[in-house]
């Protein structure tokens, strides 16, 4: 019965990821329902603590970008881009790290991506080459972001497990930073020569046959750099800097977060407070229109995703508890033999709920009540980026369709995408390099 629950569990997501996004969560809303007045397990929590500190920072940064300063930003990327433009495939993924880094979501690409299409198809660089890297870039680096739900979520479980109360904030970035920044350098370095040059790709010279296309390929000019911005754009970046830092700084000195004689408290608290209160700053400094922050690409993006990890975790969580009990034994003897497969297990499940947050919500437990050690959890955690396998992903499928030469495409057998390789890349050296590093670090 705990098998076909389980598929019916697997069913549920797959049809929830058809709808993507906040179908994904309602979907799984109906597969909830089941799992409790059909199947008649018991209902775990809903996963608030992840959901508050999503959107805490989507307020945050929204404010930002209702602010101006996400163009700031980008004017700094795409100079950057534009002085530098034979190194494009390099810079462009560095460039989206950057700020997934910075925002914790991988949203903001939207904005940057024509602009790295821009310089690459100006320098007659296939720009398949730097796109799809940059796509991939801006989502592995997620678990490399201070305020991201899903580096937070794995620092309040793994600081809770007997032994591990020393970890901080500044212990998870230490691996999952420079681990994710040699996958990305790694799937960069392979980006280079990948393909046909572009005056020999079929599908571009095809297009450039097509008046329409020809019109379009020979006149595209992407740029942010003739847009004036007024100066609360740069006093925003500059705020929110100062709460990345401070969050940091926080993590770091336990005791400034200690009040009284309790415990220090906790730095999912501490972000949703330090998200929460400089976007209030934000807002007051740069006298932003507050009418305007829930029109932008990262607001809605951020709602979005926050449902759908209601949806998806809860109903994913309530199976695992219910199961646990029967599957313990068996899987915990095949993962401590063969470590790796719990890196499979967390790809797996990413491909299908295309989040990391919520494949941490929904695997973390299962890994930690299955005794597996604390630093192999951490080194595996860009394992929970494996949803660029299916080419599905908003950010992939924008991607996409920002390159007008057709060079980023989506093959003719459906997984033969332009993002496949460098995903397989940056995630299996990212994991092999933090599993390393966890080992002396965590």
């Amino acid at each position: 019965m705990l098998y076909f629950e389980f598929l019916f569990l697997l069913v549920a997501l797959y049809l929830g990821s058809r709808f993507g996004g906040i179908g994904l969560g309602v979907v799984s809303g109906i597969g909830l329902l089941i799992e409790v007045f059909i199947f008649r397990m018991p209902p775990t929590a809903p996963p608030i603590q992840v959901m508050l500190i999503i959107l805490a920072v989507v307020t945050c940064a929204s404010i930002l970008e209702a602010a101006g300063g996400l163009k700031f930003m980008l004017q700094i990327a795409e100079r950057i881009l534009r002085s530098n433009p034979k190194r494009v495939t390099l810079l462009g993924p560095l460039v989206t790290y950057v700020m997934t880094f910075m925002l914790g979501t991988g949203h903001a690409v939207y904005s940057i991506m024509p602009i790295i299409g821009d310089v690459a198809l100006k320098n007659k660089i296939r720009p398949e080459r730097p796109m799809a890297a940059a796509s991939v870039a801006s989502q592995l680096a997620i678990t490399s972001s201070p305020i991201s739900a899903a580096v937070v979520y794995y620092l309040g479980q793994i600081v809770a497990l007997p032994g591990f109360e020393h970890v901080t904030l500044l212990s998870i970035i230490s691996v999952t930073v420079p681990a994710t920044l040699a996958g990305t350098i790694a799937l960069s370095l392979y980006s280079l020569r990948r393909g046909k040059e572009l005056e020999d790709d079929p599908e571009y010279q095809r297009r450039l046959q097509d008046p329409v296309w020809r019109e379009r390929i020979l006149n595209t000019t992407s740029t942010s750099l003739n847009e004036a911005l007024p100066a609360s754009a740069k006093h925003a970046v500059y705020l929110f800097l100062l709460a990345l830092a401070t969050i940091v700084l926080v993590a770091m000195v336990p005791e400034i977060r200690t009040i009284g004689e309790n415990k220090p408290i906790s730095m999912s608290l501490i972000i949703q407070m330090m998200m929460l209160g400089f976007g209030g700053i934000i807002l007051l400094v740069t006298k932003t229109n507050v009418q305007t922050v829930p029109n932008g690409v990262v607001f809605k993006s951020g709602m979005v995703a926050a449902i759908a990890i209601f949806g998806i975790a809860w109903m994913s969580d309530t199976y695992f508890q219910y199961a646990m009990p029967s599957f313990k034994a068996g899987i915990t003897e095949m993962v401590k033999s063969y470590p790796w497969t719990f890196a499979f297990a967390l790809f797996t499940v990413s491909v299908v709920i295309n989040s990391q947050a919520a494949t941490a919500r929904m695997l973390l437990p299962v890994g930690i009540a299955m005794g597996l050690p604390a630093p192999l959890l951490v080194g595996l955690m860009p394992a929970t980026y494996g949803y660029f396998f299916i080419p599905n992903y908003p950010s992939d499928i924008a991607t996409v369709n920002f390159d007008v030469t057709g060079t980023t495409k989506i093959g003719k057998y459906y997984f033969n995408h332009s993002f496949m390789v460098p995903g397989l890349i940056g995630v299996v050296v990212a994991c092999c390099v933090g599993y390393v590093l966890a080992e002396f670090i965590i």
